[in-house]
């Protein structure tokens, strides 16, 4: 297997991110590379609304007029070595592809105006840079104690604290470590648990809602019966709360609802990384007569070129192992701007494929998801399905109903009374839906789904159903009535 193989089924893996900064790398490396900022117009395909066959296919794909991808023996020949000598792929060239021209474009600051110099400099580097979690109690404990013994408890103290807020490590052990009274440790703990957010520092969960209602003035003997009894909380056994804490339903009601609104881990709101959006691979759109649009997202796309005309300036007046090196790096950027435009196509591909054989999916709702699996797609790019794998793996597409991953349209199947199929995905969404309708009076257990999606044509066990339900996170039947019977 040749370097410039493993750089293309390498390609096909990465995802948006990976390739960004794939490119990146290679444009640093090789001189003969450049970034192209023209704008290009989307790639994209129209997906067939309805399954052909024979001559009415318009091709193997699914689209009308659809152009000629390159020929994918190479990749299939990859997963037959990949396969025979499973060893890691190192991967010595990348970069990315761009659909092609000249670039003569004038850079540009960030300010986009070359006749000021602005340092390159944005709104955002005037920014308040946000305090970390232990800066923020750091910065509390020198305000709050003076004696050099307690603010060396309080140091150990923030140090040792879990992002969450909680204390990992118990006070007799600081204690012992430090030589120090366990009641002083104990004390100046007691006064940090009030530090801004209220609830750091405790042991447990217990401790750290005690110490927000105490802040609150609202922990009174029965709602510390309450936090002395959290497993028949965690369980939804009311029925047994209102006997330990002595109160009626109406006031169980309210005390949960108390609980609710404080927070378990005070400490997680900071030093939290943010969220980074997941940016679609591929764009979907419908069409005024029904159909479907694909392309590929132009914001993800790397596109890059070969700089023919240096190579044809510099060439020619070259060394010997000038001209040796230049050689290699033509010969790389030309391979990378091939595989980035395999890559981008065969996504193409696969993407319209699934669109095609999921178009109930889109149109009616997951209750419409079909079973799928790799291999359906893979005989019908007529590509490995390895290939159909790699293709798929953290690729989004933005649709009419969200963004989803490719892989999240493959489904194993699920049989059914009448000799059909049904997607694991589409039954998941059925028990979810029935759940939701559930009354206080009528409460369905594992046994009654089973009935009701028999009824629907749904051949499935007992025991899958619980599963199911359990990645769902649904409580049991019984957890159920019991939460239903209080509301909290």
């Amino acid at each position: 297997m040749t370097p410039q193989l493993r750089q293309a089924i390498k390609l096909l893996q990465f995802s948006n991110v990976e390739v960004a900064a794939f490119v990146e790398e290679e444009l640093e490396r090789n001189p003969l590379l450049e970034r192209d900022e023209r704008a290009e117009p989307p790639i994209e395909r129209a997906a067939v609304d309805q399954l052909r066959s024979g001559a009415d296919a318009p091709d193997a794909t699914g689209f009308e007029d659809a152009p000629q991808l390159p020929d994918s023996a190479d990749l299939a020949r990859s997963d037959t070595l990949i396969a025979e000598h499973a060893a890691p792929l190192d991967n010595e060239y990348g970069e990315t592809y761009d659909p092609g021209g000249a670039s003569d474009g004038v850079a540009m600051g960030k300010g986009g105006s070359a006749d000021f110099d602005d340092g390159g400099l944005s709104i955002d580097d005037f920014a308040e840079s946000s305090k970390t979690l232990r800066e923020h109690l750091s910065e509390q404990v020198r305000l709050s104690f003076f004696d050099p013994q307690e603010r060396m408890i309080g140091a150990a103290l923030v140090a040792l604290l879990e992002p969450s807020g909680r204390l990992p490590v118990a006070p007799e052990d600081i204690a012992r470590t430090l030589g120090i009274d366990l009641a002083k440790v104990e004390s100046v703990r007691a006064r940090m648990m009030r530090f801004d957010p209220t609830g750091m520092f405790a042991r447990d969960l217990r401790e750290c809602l005690m110490v927000q209602l105490a802040e609150r003035n609202r922990l009174d003997p029965a709602m510390q019966a309450l936090l002395d009894n959290l497993e028949l909380l965690a369980r939804r056994d009311n029925k047994q709360l209102m006997q330990v804490c002595g109160v009626d339903s109406a006031d169980l009601t309210d005390m949960i609802a108390e609980l609710k609104r404080l927070d378990p881990k005070p400490g997680a709101m900071f030093d939290a990384a943010p969220m980074r959006p997941v940016v679609p691979d591929l764009l979907m759109r419908a069409t005024p007569d029904g159909g479907w649009i694909l392309e590929l997202n132009p914001e993800t796309l790397p596109r890059v070129l070969v700089n023919q005309t240096l190579t044809a300036k510099v060439l020619p007046r070259a060394a010997k192992e000038e001209k040796v090196y230049l050689a290699e790096r033509l010969q790389t950027a030309n391979w990378l701007v091939k595989s980035l435009q395999q890559r981008a196509q065969t996504i193409l591909k696969v993407a319209s494929e699934i669109v095609r054989q999921q178009d109930a999916f889109f149109r009616h709702g997951v209750g419409f998801l079909r079973p799928l699996i790799l291999r359906d797609i893979a005989a019908a790019v007529e590509l490995h399905e390895s290939t159909v794998s790699r293709v798929t793996s953290n690729k989004y597409i933005a649709t009419p109903r969200g963004i989803f991953e490719l892989k999240y349209f493959f489904t194993t199947a699920i049989a059914g009374t009448s000799g059909e199929s049904h997607s694991a995905e589409a039954v998941r969404h059925r028990i979810r839906e029935m759940v939701a309708r559930e009354t206080a009076d009528d409460v369905l257990s594992d046994d009654a789904i089973v009935a009701i999606l028999k009824r629907e044509g749904v051949d499935i066990a007992r025991r899958t159903v619980a599963k199911y339900r359990d990645a769902l996170r649904i409580p049991s039947s019984v957890q159920r009535k019991r939460e239903k019977a209080v509301p909290a």
